[in-house]
């Protein structure tokens, strides 16, 4: 099976990559596999038939098409069909993707070499697949081809799902009551995490809040970090500055990472695939003309990400509380982003409140948006995709984390990196219009701005010509990827 990712035609090299089938990998996936391709390499892109059925829906049928070396395919991902344009339920999600997708990935990766003999498609050389889809490794070993795990959080995410294990042998988790989310039990101190320090039970990723010992998410996450290390290599999208200590803690157990982030900055100069599109949903770009005219850093900019879910309650305080700070403000409000409505209906005094300095869209361009001009601060859930995109756009961040590392993530932007104030996880529209005001015009602000933007010139230095994120894109091409034999 060796020769099963053997020689290439023309010698050049062909990628396959698979990411998570929900937005916030498929972007970060779709960032590297571009900048692979302007690296010389024939590009598969493999998408969910759910997801890609939401990918052509996003856009113009034939706007995936006329580029002969980067190809999209399909695998099925276990679940009933449907078209429904909102992101699947994660936990039924995994668990069906972690059951359902190796015999048809590697089914796929068997036919597209059984075709290159006669297209001028060459033979795989090489599989980069999203962490927590761990199947690949398995399917990469069978049929004898290189294979690398890009995990697309943070490195202080990965570094607390790589622990929930010995959470769970410590007794920490499962939670022994429902009360324990709300009566003090999240403070636990978790000081002996390598490389992360003033962590609390509250700060490691969020599917630790379960009483469940079977709970989906807690195995599933916990299992899909180990199984990462079990692969030749592992990518990052962060830069080396950012996160130093817990990469070195992470890399004096698993030497082969690779941080190439953030892949916004490392791929600035191309061109030739910038129009293939990574969005499920239909994006506004009407919005960037509209910041067109909006002073420098006066925008407030809401995003919560493609996920996150709250109640109609809190959905509508922090309407009132963006209404009630009188900032402009550019909202991206998802139709199903208040639980078990099939749309966010905004109350029509708000409309009229803030018609003169609101702009409400259900999608949009976050990478362009937030290098916008007129932005002045983001108001956000902290997922990682837009964590280090506020860096690269110099934002500083009010972070109302949901799920999964986001709480992580929220713990470091405003204890280890200075660049965000955490709101109150049961909010009120006063405390969202105070830090609002905080954010935009108030000391704190003001230095949180200034933080960002040092972090920014931390990241561009990381991805210009001879910076670490740089040099190790090279090295994971030609150690693993596509060495030269």
């Amino acid at each position: 099976m060796g020769s099963f990712g053997g020689g290439q035609i023309n010698n050049k090299p062909h990628a396959v990559c698979i990411p998570f089938p929900a937005q916030g990998h498929v972007n970060p996936m779709m960032q590297l596999a571009k900048l692979l391709h302007s690296r010389g390499f024939h590009i598969t892109f493999v998408n969910t038939e759910f997801n890609h059925r939401r990918l052509l829906r996003s856009k113009a049928p034939d706007a995936l098409k006329g580029f002969t070396d980067f190809q999209f395919e399909t695998i099925p991902d276990g679940l009933p069909s449907s078209d429904r344009d909102a992101t699947q339920d994660v936990p039924t999600l995994c668990d069906s993707v972690g059951k359902n997708c190796l015999a048809p990935f590697r089914d796929l990766l068997k036919k597209l070499n059984s075709s290159s003999s006669s297209t001028t498609v060459p033979q795989v050389s090489c599989i980069v697949s999203d962490a927590v889809m761990s199947f690949s490794i398995k399917a990469a070993r069978e049929l004898g081809i290189p294979e690398v795990q890009f995990w697309t959080a943070s490195a202080c995410g990965f570094m607390g799902y790589l622990h929930f294990d010995e959470l769970i042998k410590r007794g920490i988790v499962p939670l022994k009551d429902e009360k324990d989310i709300s009566n003090g039990y999240l403070d636990t101190p978790i000081d002996w995490i390598p490389g992360m320090k003033d962590m609390r039970l509250k700060d490691v990723p969020s599917f630790i809040r379960t009483t469940d010992p079977n709970d989906i998410m807690l195995n599933y996450l916990g299992q899909e970090a180990q199984n990462s290390l079990k692969a030749p290599a592992i990518i990052l999208n962060t830069f080396d500055d950012l996160e130093h200590e817990v990469l070195g803690a992470i890399a004096s157990k698993f030497p082969h990472i690779y941080t190439i982030g953030p892949l916004k900055f490392l791929g600035q100069c191309i061109s030739e695939t910038e129009s293939i599109p990574s969005s499920l949903w239909k994006e506004d770009f009407n919005c960037l003309e509209w910041l067109d005219k909006k002073e420098p850093n006066s925008v407030v900019y809401v995003n919560f990400g493609s996920i996150t879910v709250m109640s109609d309650q809190h959905f509508r305080e922090f309407a009132w509380g963006l209404a009630n700070c009188k900032y402009p403000f550019l909202w991206i409000n998802r139709p199903d982003v208040v639980m078990g409505e099939e749309s966010a209906i905004l109350p029509e005094e708000f409309i009229e409140e803030t018609k003169d300095r609101g702009l409400v869209v259900s999608w949009c361009p976050q990478d362009k948006v937030l290098l916008h001009s007129s932005i002045g601060g983001f108001l956000t859930h902290c997922g990682w995709n837009s964590t280090i995109e506020s860096i690269c756009g110099g934002v500083p961040m009010l972070c109302w984390p949901f799920f999964a590392e986001q709480q992580t993530n929220c713990r470091y932007a405003c204890t280890h990196w200075g660049i965000g104030l955490e709101i109150n996880n049961d909010l009120k529209r006063e405390e969202v219009e105070t830090l609002v005001k905080e954010l935009m015009e108030g000391e704190r602000g003001k230095v949180m701005r200034k933080k960002t933007l040092d972090w920014k010139e931390k990241a561009e230095a990381a991805t210009k010509q001879g910076g670490s994120s740089y040099n190790n894109f090279d090295k994971v091409i030609k150690e693993v990827l596509h060495p030269i034999k």
